[in-house]
């Protein structure tokens, strides 16, 4: 349950533009709340919601040393998600190739009639 719980957090967080793009930019590695801001077109505190959401769901870890706030990536958290897609991913792929054998018996036994 508290699996279910948090890949649905992930989800959630990475269902914004604009999370996934201070995702995207934390990729290559730490950043400061001001330097993921940079970019976009928001306001701070817009920018500071939208991290809340990313820590909320352990996407991003933050640490403050003085009057600066440093971002990182949980790839751990990520993983889990890409995990749970690789698994549709492979369901999905069971089924097509079931499916694509069926038409070609099907097709094989209309050529023989």
């Amino acid at each position: 349950m508290q699996a279910a719980i948090a890949l649905d957090r992930t989800f959630h967080a990475l269902s914004d533009p604009t999370r996934r793009a201070m995702v995207q930019r934390l990729s290559r590695g730490p950043a400061s709340v001001s330097e993921l801001a940079k970019p976009l077109a928001i306001s701070l505190p817009a920018v500071m919601q939208h991290l809340h959401v990313l820590e909320a769901s352990g996407i991003v870890r933050s640490a403050k040393v003085g009057r600066v706030r440093t971002c990182h990536v949980e790839p751990k958290v990520l993983s889990q998600a890409e995990r749970w897609i690789a698994e549709r991913r492979d369901q999905w792929e069971r089924k097509l190739d079931r499916l694509a054998d069926y038409l070609d018996a099907t097709a094989s036994e209309n050529d023989n009639t």
